[in-house]
């Protein structure tokens, strides 16, 4: 018989290997329900788009948990395939969030053996736009507590940054580079344009830290002898407060130097958290903000937000051993609560 650290590493490994990039979720999809199937759950799938669906499974006789374990089944591009040695296993999603996946998959069934009873939703969509948590969000099943995996070191977040996503948009006029003021240059729009943002000081929430921007993209321009009439740059805040008020900053400093749409909001979260164990404060934004149907949340997982993301993404095999043990003490503090 399999021990249950080498069936917690395989069945990261096994999820690892299946390409699961934004939106091609499906057959990782398809291989969960089955699983899960398997292992004696009564598992359903949740439409959201095309192939695209939702796991949520259940015990049987027990429909309705007090406490569902929740995480995304889809990872950045490009796809890695898994590789393991003796203490770390490799791959795209091996700690966002595959092995998560893993380790709650594991500490159900652990904790089914014990008398409690908990739930499993894996979602599509997380890395880019939470629309399985919205769909999920439209379904809930009453839970009193949703613990979200996403990877903190097994540290209990007590707050998770919310996102703010703004396009730029600089026009100006074309005209031959050899007479510049015949025209207007939309790149030197955009360049004074971001330099006053980058000067203007960001929002800082006291235990949590300082809102952070990321220029992530810049585009613009027609040929290197033209004056350009087009420049757009994407930009990506973590925000520790309401958005409301840095939206309003952001159009003063911009000004008519440039259009600013914004896209995507996510807002700052506080978690719960529970004595004795250690905590964390998640830079990054989850799917939590948009399952506010699905309990009291708490965030915590395997595995280090620094490797995540990266070409080298690796899990520590003993924090998924750990990891099944923390979600199943958290689950019996929470149902005794």
């Amino acid at each position: 018989m399999a021990s249950p650290n080498s069936d917690l590493f395989a069945l990261t490994r096994r999820l690892v290997d299946i390409e699961s990039t934004t939106p091609n979720e499906g057959p990782v999809g398809d291989f969960l329900h089955a699983e899960l199937a398997r292992r004696g759950f009564d598992s359903r799938t949740m439409p959201v788009e095309g192939a695209r669906n939702n796991v949520l499974a259940t015990w049987p006789g027990h429909p309705r948990p007090e406490i569902v374990f929740s995480t995304h089944m889809d990872t950045v591009p490009p796809f890695i395939p898994s590789a393991e040695d003796e203490t770390r296993i490799f791959g795209r999603g091996a700690c966002d969030a595959k092995g998560i996946i893993a380790t709650q998959v594991v500490a159900a069934e652990k904790l089914r053996a014990s008398g409690v009873f908990v739930g499993l939703l894996f979602l599509v969509g997380e890395e880019t736009n939470s629309i399985g948590a919205q769909m999920a969000n439209r379904h809930p099943i009453g839970a009193r507590f949703m613990i979200n995996g996403e990877p903190t070191e097994n540290h209990l977040a007590v707050a998770s940054k919310g996102s703010l996503h703004a396009i730029l948009t600089a026009r100006g006029k074309m005209a031959h580079s050899a007479y510049p003021e015949l025209g207007e240059s939309a790149i030197d729009k955009l360049v004074e344009a971001l330099h006053r943002l980058h000067e203007m000081k960001l929002p800082e929430l006291a235990g949590v830290g300082a809102s952070t921007k990321n220029v992530g993209t810049i585009e613009g321009g027609r040929a290197r002898n033209i004056i350009p009439d087009f420049a757009r740059a994407e930009i990506f805040y973590r925000l520790v407060g309401p958005a409301q008020e840095l939206r309003e900053k952001i159009l003063r400093t911009v000004g008519d130097l440039a259009e600013v749409e914004f896209t995507r909001e996510a807002p700052f979260m506080r978690m719960k958290t529970l004595e004795g164990l250690p905590t964390m404060v998640a830079a990054f934004t989850t799917d939590i903000p948009s399952l506010s149907n699905w309990g009291e949340p708490l965030l915590v997982g395997p595995g280090s937000i620094h490797v995540a993301h990266t070409e080298g993404e690796f899990v520590e095999k003993k924090q998924l051993q750990e990891a099944v043990e923390l979600y199943c003490n958290v689950a019996k503090q929470l149902v005794s609560a």
